[in-house]
């Protein structure tokens, strides 16, 4: 029988295997390490864009800040100004009462035989000092204001003689009213025949 040596083929063979393994294995490494350059290099250009991204962001941010601070600072001005204007409303308002009120109080005097020093006014009563002639006259001044649509109560707290220049003699009295209203529905000034 004829023998044939077929060694030499199955180690021809065997390496032929190798080398297409070695091959493989190595043409294998060279593409993940091209696949994972080309990944590194995508997540390395949007690591780039993001921060780029982010820096716009901020810059925006930085432009908004500014313009939310002016912003917040006019709303504060504005409140400051509406306090203001709030207040101006109220002050105009309390003249408007307190020239009712002296109007009222002019209209009520007896004429020529009295005056009044002082007026003093809050929320609820109304103080009122001044001179006469006599009691009659402080007595008409009080009856004067009963009449009138702003005050009640009308209480006399004191009345003294007292000297004045030349001797004189004349009464000082104080008055203490209570206010019912400031302002006549109307709106008008509270002058009557006008």
């Amino acid at each position: 029988m004829i023998r044939i040596n077929l060694l030499p083929f199955r180690l021809a063979r065997k390496k032929e295997n190798i080398r297409r393994q070695v091959s493989i294995f190595f043409l294998s490494l060279v593409m993940i390490s091209l696949l994972l350059t080309w990944y590194t290099l995508g997540i390395d250009k949007k690591i780039a864009e993001t921060r780029a991204q982010t820096i716009q962001v901020q810059e925006q941010i930085a432009l908004y800040k500014e313009k939310a601070d002016r912003v917040t600072e006019i709303k504060k001005k504005l409140q400051i100004l509406e306090d203001k204007l709030k207040i101006v409303s109220s002050l105009e308002e309390m003249r408007k009462a307190q020239l009712v009120l002296m109007d009222e109080v002019s209209d009520k005097i007896v004429p020529e035989k009295m005056w009044i020093e002082s007026l003093k006014a809050d929320s609820t009563q109304v103080t009122l000092m001044g001179v006469a002639f006599d009691n009659p006259t402080i007595a008409d001044f009080m009856r004067n204001l009963e009449t009138s649509p702003l005050f009640s109560n009308i209480d006399l707290k004191r009345s003294k003689v007292q000297k004045f220049k030349d001797n004189i003699l004349l009464k000082s009295f104080e008055l203490v009213c209570t206010k019912k209203t400031m302002v006549p529905e109307n709106g008008d000034t509270g002058k009557k025949g006008q």
